[in-house]
């Protein structure tokens, strides 16, 4: 759930926001990530004790390079073997397509600074509900045209036809790789706000044999091995660490997404 704060919070004692500053949740786990890095860095002696972090939460570019070199030095990655890679294949197909296409729009309530997340959150909601329950389908271009905080609500939020690399690899896992038509059941999250989305079309492309996708299904395992691994690096790092109000658990890794 995405929520705004104002509480302070900070990371063995180092604040992570200034005392007027508020942020969401994801914004605030960022910024908390990468703090338990630097403070890692800095006992590993990768990193002078007398870096200091960025008000904006931006590490100084000798923090991000001992950040890098302290992933490098401790997390453990299995490398992915030929069955596991079948099976996911076989679990994935649809990621594999090629030139695979949606034709959609979107209602986007975008998450701006400062915003007050449990109210916007509502309204896209209640939108959500509304165009659902629209058997005429005229409501979605009326809203999107209304409150979508997108240039496409001046065309009926339409965003004619995409790939997967035209969007937000967030917003691309909710709407390809799947058989929907019509409105999604459920708000699509992005790094941009949350979407009110309606697949009118798909061009499901053509599929690809294990053998034509091998080397992407072990480039796509090894990440999610680094992020299982940075996931459990970085609650282990807060395990022994004081962190004062922000939620790490049960959180996906925002350095990540």
């Amino acid at each position: 759930m995405i929520t705004s704060t104002s509480k302070a919070a900070r990371v063995g004692g180092q604040p992570l926001h200034r005392p007027e500053e508020i942020l969401d949740d994801s914004a605030l786990r960022q910024r908390a990530c990468t703090e338990l890095l630097r403070q890692a860095a800095q006992r590993a002696g990768l990193l002078t004790m007398d870096d200091r972090p960025g008000e904006d939460g931006i590490p100084s570019e000798a923090a991000s390079i001992a950040i890098e070199r302290l992933l490098e030095q401790d997390l453990r990655v299995p490398e992915p073997d030929e069955e596991a890679c079948r099976r996911h294949h076989a679990a994935r197909a649809g990621d594999y397509r090629l030139d695979e296409r949606v034709r959609a729009r979107h209602v986007l309530f975008a998450v701006t600074p400062g915003v007050d997340i449990v109210a916007l959150r509502g309204r896209a909601e209640q939108a959500l509900l509304q165009v659902r329950c629209d058997a005429g389908g005229e409501l979605f271009a009326k809203i999107a045209g209304e409150s979508s905080n997108c240039p496409s609500g001046g065309q009926g939020g339409a965003l004619g036809w995409l790939r997967r690399g035209d969007c937000a690899p967030e917003f691309g896992r909710e709407v390809f790789g799947r058989f929907e038509i019509g409105v999604l059941p459920r708000l699509v999250h992005s790094r941009f706000g949350l979407h009110v989305v309606e697949i009118q079309e798909r061009d499901l492309g053509r599929s690809r044999t294990f053998e034509e996708v091998r080397e992407s299904v072990r480039s796509s395992l090894r990440h999610h091995g680094w992020v299982m691994a940075l996931r459990h690096y970085l609650m282990s790092l807060a395990a022994a660490t004081t962190v004062e109000g922000v939620q790490l658990a049960d959180s996906e890794t925002p350095l990540v997404q």
